[in-house]
């Protein structure tokens, strides 16, 4: 069976958790940040782990994990 390929925008975007989980940076950071409140750049800091149903889609981009 040939190598399957890891899809090179997955593997800049996206870390995997010792538990298996996939985390992502946020999104809506990086500009028109003054029409947004104190509250939701406070709370978009760092990191956050997928949801399940995206984690799936991302699994099958990551073949061989990261």
């Amino acid at each position: 069976m040939p190598k399957l390929k890891t899809k090179s925008g997955a593997k800049k975007r996206f870390k995997l958790t010792a538990t298996g989980k996939i985390k992502a940076g946020v999104a809506g950071k990086r500009h028109r940040l003054i029409s947004h409140s104190s509250k939701y750049i406070r709370q978009n800091r760092g990191t956050k782990v997928m949801t399940e149903a995206d984690a799936k889609i991302i699994r099958i981009f990551l073949p061989y994990g990261l």
